[in-house]
This record gives C-alpha cells, structure tokens and sequence, in this order.
C-alpha cells in the first residue's frame, strides 16, 4: 500500500458481485484518513497497462483535493473476471449499480459519489445516471454521446462508417490481453484463454443493426432525458467526432430540469487538459469545483457559469496533426439555442454561392470517384498522428463545389449549418456526402463541418427505404455544429460528393446524383456579436505529476495514400505504433501496434476491403505474452464478409489460435 503526499495508492482492490464476478480496482485515498467522497471511472481499457499514467495524474490530483479516486476495470478485460460479450450491455450498468453500492460501503467513503469518464466512460456515466443510483451524486461525461446510432463510431447519416470495423478490431486487440499474474494470481492464464476463446466477433453485432432500432436505443438518453436526476458537467471538442451530441444533450438536458453545465473546446478526442489543439483548460480544477459543489456541498456558485462555454476558433490553414494552437475565443451563452443567432440563407445562382440572388434553374450532377474522401482524416482522431481533415483541395477536385465572393466582412459561423435540396438517384442505394469548407485567398481549402445521409434513410432512420431510381426526392442533411470565424477575402465552399472512403463504407453500387439547383439551400448559423474579447475563461491547467514510466521505443504514426494507375486501385494505410513502455513500479511492459489498409477500385465500389491487424505485447522479466489479431471486411454478391483471427504467444510458443468467418447480408 504505497503512499505520497496528499494519497495512500491500493494497487489492487476485488469488488466481489452477486453472481461471484470480481471487478478488479486502483484506489487512491485522500491523507486525511475520514470518509470522503468517491469519484469513479469504469472502462474496459486496463488500469494496469493501459491508462495508469492518465489514472495517476487524474485520481492524485482528486485525492490532494479531499476525493477518493476509484479507477475499476469492467467484466473480461485487465484483471477483472468474466466475459466482455459487447458495449454499453445492461450487464455493464448493472454491474457499474453493484460497484457503486460497494464503494458507498467502505470506511474510506461518506456515502457520496461522482461518476466520470471520456469516451466510453462518458458513455457508461450517462447512462448509470439515468438508473438513478442513490449513491450516484453527480457525473462529467467527456467527449461522448445522447444517441448511440446517431453519433457514435457505428453510423453517420444511416451510412456505415469504416470505424465500425475499425473500433471492432481495436476492442478485439484490446480484449486479448492477458490479466497481470502479479495481481491476478495463478489464474491469469485461465482467465486469458477462455477469454480468447469466446470473444464474440463485435463487428457482427453491430452489422446486425443497420437501423436505429432497440439496440441503439438501448443506453441512449436522448429517449428519455429526465430519466437523468442529478447533475451533469458535459466537454466535447470541435474537432471530436461528438460534436453534434453535446449541445444537443446540454439543451435537452436542461429542459427536462436537470443541473447541467457544457464546454466544447477546440479539442480532439482527449480530456481538455493533456488535448490538442490548444488552448487546454484546467479541467482536473473545473472537475473539483463541479464535485464540490454536488458531493461535497460547496457553495461555490458553480453553476452560476454559463449553461454553455463554446470556443470560437479563428479561420486557421487544415493541419492534418492538430499540434498546433487554434486562435479563438471563449462564448458564453445562457440558453441553447443561442438567441445571438441568426441563420443567413445561401442559394446557388451563377454557379456560385449567393445570399442574395434568385437561385438557378437546371441540374448538376454528382458522381465521385470512390476514393473521394482521403483528406477527410479518422472520423474519431484521438491516436495523435496525422488523423485530422487535411487540404482539402484534392476532394474538392472529385466534388461538384459551389463558391461564395470573397466575403467582404468577418463571419462567425456558430451552430449546425443544414442543406435542404432536391434531387434524383439512378440506384436504389447512394449516399450524399455535404461539406462546408473555408477557401483562403491562395486556395487552400480547410474543411469546416461536414454531413452525410444513406438516401435510404432519407424518411428517418428506424428504417431503410430503397430509393426509386429517378423519383425527385426531398432531402435534408444537417452538418456538424461548429464554431469557426472567418476573415474578410476568404470564401465559403459547398462541396457534394456520392463516396467519401476510407471514412465511409461505400454504397452498393456507384450512383449518379441529379440535383435540382432551384430547390438547393444553405443555411448557415452567425453569430451576430462583435469580436469583443472572451465572455468566459478557464484556468491553466496545473501541472501533472510527471508519469511513472520508462519510454523504451518513440511512438510512430504515418497515413499514406497511394493509388495504382494501372490496376485503377488505390490504396490508404494506417500505421499507429504507441511505443514500448515500461512502468518501474511493477516492471510491466506493453506495446500496440495497429495496421490498417483501405483498398478501392476508384470506379468498383464493391471492390472495397478494409483490413486490420493489431499486435498487443505484455511482458515483466521472463514472463512474455503476445497477440495477433486480425480484422477483415470486404464487400460482394450481395453480403458482407467479416474473417477474424486472434493467435497468441507465451514465451515464443503458440498457446491459442482461432479464426472466424462470417457473412451478413448488405
């Protein structure tokens, strides 16, 4: 039981359920030595050998703070026993009811507990919540969502994002590990190969679902917002793929009556103290004024901030690596919408974006290339290589684009922008792809939100509904909220595309799209303000205990994309190497290495295969263990094809091997 000043660590904590599963928990303890308040955090992504360094920096700052930080990992994954069959199951919540009971009982605890967590743990915090906990005091929810189908890594717009497959084969290398027998005992390798043996391939589960039915509803709180009784503190980023999701849940939040807080940064898929791009906020100190207030009873006129914090970036050139700082500055808005909003509508007239004109009769056409796409980076970038949107001038090229003048004025865009038009489909299947983009004077091009829609979708998304080919259709596609200032001499760009690979699956077939110019609307929401200076601001984030390990091999993350004249075939790899580490403390080293490839005939649709292979190392001294695990999508005659196979190695030898082939109808 090591100690520090302002913590007492417990290594390893069993939290024994009712059915006789053991949860696996790291404990920090305030120094004072009474009962305190819990925050806790429950993920699947190992406590030891995976986010220690992150659990180190979070939980001592909360333990220095008066807070007893609680870091559990959940059923089938670290030292926890059990099988993880799939996301976000009732047998999650349900085992995240018991953990909490458990943690209100210890002598170290008052009865009073948070919850928080980003990305699933944000998910998982949000929906233990809306169980209505007694414990449960008071949640942060990070970087995550109120609609599991409509903004999560599955679908986007009723189309299949890549990441669907993608995610699967992260989980899969995720879930292989093996518990650490320093902890876990002699059952580790038990443990580690019934595990292996009956990890369910999870891209079937959600290929299974094209539709938003009672799976997706399932653990999304947007169906019923009051269901949600305590407060919420909720933080995305711009540049997360949960932006939509969380002045939505904010705003529905707040009508049903529930305390609530947002801050949307410029941010990638991170907590918004170690994110990029800056500015970073301190957030451990905004999390501990927010669990004053409600575990504590702090007075402390927390909420006497604004409802909503919403950064606005300035125009800034696409950098595919996000390292650099996004100028800007922090809005404050009592209420959602805001009611300094005003929507300016844009027509097609000229062949050119205009507010201010009778729109143009006639059609234009839109038929991308397949490979229409490669500068739209990772729908999730959170790894931190190059996996942001890039210039977007190559796609631009493959596009119908409609420019505006250069706007004689500066214009802050705050909101959703929303597409309404017309149009006619050749297939029974397509995909419109909008994109709304910053053109610089030298041409550069940075894209600014984006939205899609599966034409068979076009009705809602609780079914699909083939479209007649020829028939006018009326469409809708809202794009992602955003908050971005443009100055005077830069252009709006409208751009339409039918692909946008690898993000997107592509549909059946490659389709000719006819839309009908006249009906076309652009509108786009401005913030009528002057540039006045921020309306709110965050401290610094203070600095982190430097993190306890030993850096044995750099990280190495590349994107490349090649195409083949001859074979009409391009190709987009993914490299992701996140170094060997090393943690003195237990002597544990881990390593992942993911590979991806994305190929597509630039004309074949159907051509399109998606492969993924991970390689996941634990190892102390002698002890050695290794995974391999591969993931494969591929398209044809009507089905979908998912292979996997996982093989792992103790010490060089095989000890497990198994593969899996399954087909799913499109």
């Amino acid at each position: 039981m090591p100690t520090a000043p302002g913590y007492t660590l417990l290594e390893n904590e069993w939290i024994t359920l009712s059915d006789g599963c053991r949860l696996a928990a790291r404990i920090w303890l305030p120094s004072a030595g009474t009962p305190a308040p819990a925050v806790l955090e429950y993920l699947p992504y190992r406590k030891r050998g995976g986010t220690e360094a992150r659990d180190d920096q979070t939980f001592q700052f909360f333990a220095a703070n008066g807070y007893a930080g609680v870091r559990v990992d959940m059923r089938g994954n670290g030292e926890s026993d059990g099988l993880m069959l799939d996301e976000y199951l009732k047998q999650e919540q349900d085992d995240a009811l018991e953990t909490l009971a458990w943690i209100a009982a210890q002598h170290w605890c008052d009865g009073n507990i948070g919850m928080m967590g980003i990305s699933w743990g944000g998910f998982n915090a949000l929906q233990v919540a809306a169980r209505r906990p007694p414990q449960l005091k008071a949640i942060i929810t990070v970087c995550s969502t109120d609609d599991r189908y409509a903004d999560d890594i599955h679908y986007k717009g009723g189309a299949m994002l890549m990441e669907n497959a993608g995610w699967a084969a992260t989980m899969f290398a995720f879930s292989s590990r093996p518990p650490d027998p320093q902890l876990a005992g002699d059952s580790w390798r038990k443990t580690w190969l019934r595990r292996l043996e009956n990890m369910p391939p999870l891209l079937d589960n959600w290929m299974r679902h094209p539709n938003r039915d009672d799976f997706w509803k399932h653990g999304s709180v947007i169906e019923n917002y009051a269901d949600i009784n305590i407060p919420v503190l909720a933080v995305g980023g711009w540049g997360d793929a949960y932006s939509n999701a969380l002045p939505r849940m904010v705003a529905g939040l707040h009508d049903a009556g529930v305390p609530v807080r947002g801050i949307m940064g410029p941010w990638l898929h991170k907590y918004p103290h170690l994110a990029s791009p800056e500015p970073r906020i301190g957030f451990l100190e905004e999390s501990v004024k927010w669990w004053d207030a409600w575990l504590k009873g702090a007075d402390n006129g927390v909420m006497n901030a604004p409802l909503y914090a919403a950064y606005m970036m300035e125009s800034a050139r696409a950098d595919a690596s996000s390292a650099t700082r996004r100028e800007g500055r922090w809005l404050a808005e009592s209420q959602l919408p805001s009611p300094r909003v005003r929507p300016r509508e844009f027509v097609i007239a000229g062949n050119a974006l205009r507010a201010d004109a009778e729109p143009q009769e006639g059609e234009a056409v839109v038929a991308s290339p397949q490979h229409t796409g490669v500068a739209g980076g990772e729908y999730c970038a959170m790894w931190g290589g190059p996996d942001a949107p890039g210039d977007q001038r190559a796609d631009d090229a493959r596009s119908l684009v409609y420019d505006s003048a250069p706007l004689p004025a500066r214009m802050e865009i705050f909101g959703a922008p929303l597409v309404r038009m017309r149009l006619r489909c050749d297939k029974p299947q397509a995909h419109v792809i909008v994109r709304l983009c910053d053109v610089h004077p030298d041409g550069a091009s940075a894209r600014i939100s984006y939205g899609v829609l599966n034409l068979a979708h076009r009705a809602g998304f609780d079914a699909a509904r083939p479209v007649k080919p020829g028939e006018l259709c009326d469409i809708k596609i809202q794009l992602d909220d955003t908050a971005v200032a443009l100055p005077p001499g830069h252009r709006l760009r409208l751009a339409f595309s039918s692909a946008y690979w690898p993000m997107l699956w592509p549909a059946p077939q490659a389709a000719s799209l006819r839309i009908d110019c006249a009906s076309l609307r652009l509108r786009v929401p401005l913030l009528e303000a002057e540039n006045t200076g921020d309306e709110c601001a965050f401290a610094e984030p203070g600095a982190p205990p430097p993190p306890d390990q030993e850096i044995l091999s750099a990280p190495l993350n590349t994107r490349k994309y090649e195409y083949d004249f001859a074979a009409d075939q391009c190709v987009f790899t993914v490299y992701d190497d996140f170094g060997a580490v090393r943690r003195p403390s237990n002597g544990l080293l881990t390593q992942l290495i993911a590979r991806e490839t994305y190929r597509i005939g630039a004309s074949d649709p159907e051509s399109c295969v998606a492969e993924f292979h991970w390689t996941a190392r634990v190892e102390r001294g002698d002890w050695k263990t290794r995974t391999e695990t591969r993931t494969r999508l591929r398209a044809g005659g009507g089905d979908f094809v998912i292979e996997t196979g996982s093989k792992a190695y103790e010490g060089g030898e095989l000890v497990h091997e198994k593969t899996l082939r399954t087909t799913r109808k499109r």
